[in-house]
């Protein structure tokens, strides 16, 4: 039997005096400590539906649950979850629960592989036009759209997590690269600080 231990590690910004930032028109924030888990694998929509999650059903779209977590479908057979502040025992509860069995179904320590950074304000888009091809305007990348693509010359993932009350998006990258993200982000803010 396999058992999965998770510990909260050191954040990859941690190092830094503060890891948000508002300049009135963008925020910035680290979220690599909040929770977060996939599942990869022939099987794995049928083993995350008995578990109680709600799917996406197409790739490149999300949802979010009603825990406040959000499962972003990255293609038919791969999944991310993402807890929101509230909920990170269950995504903990995954990750230690999931066992390796007959199904296709395989469990990815996201926590280990992706930094997880927060971009909102009413400028976020036009922000990340500076920095990626994909146009994420609201009438084109609406809240629950994900996109698998490069920002800043390096591979990442952008989810609109979009609220009626907060627009958002989701910028996850590999965890080697968020003290570069952060600087490339910080640096596109400044043209639209108030």
């Amino acid at each position: 039997m396999m058992q999965n231990m998770h510990v909260l590690a050191a954040g990859p910004l941690d190092h830094l005096e503060a890891a948000s930032i508002d300049n009135g028109a963008i925020a910035l924030h680290d979220c690599s400590h909040q929770a977060r888990v996939g599942f990869r694998g022939r099987h794995a929509a049928w083993y995350l539906q008995q578990r109680g999650f709600v799917l996406p059903d197409q790739p490149n779209q999300c949802c979010w649950q009603s825990d406040g977590s959000l499962v972003a479908r990255l293609s038919q057979t791969e999944f991310l979850i993402l807890a929101a502040d509230n909920a990170p025992s269950r995504i903990q509860h995954e990750e230690q629960s999931w066992q390796m069995n007959e199904l296709s179904c395989f469990m990815l320590p996201r926590q280990d592989t992706h930094a997880w950074l927060a971009i909102s304000g009413a400028q976020q888009a036009a922000m990340m036009a500076k920095l990626c091809a994909v146009d994420l305007s609201s009438d084109k990348f609406l809240p629950g759209a994900v996109a698998q693509t490069s920002v800043a010359r390096a591979n990442a993932l952008i989810i609109n997590a979009s609220l009626p009350d907060k627009e958002q998006f989701w910028l996850l990258v590999d965890y080697s690269m968020a003290a570069y993200f952060w600087d490339v982000l910080l640096d596109a803010t400044a043209e639209f600080a108030r």
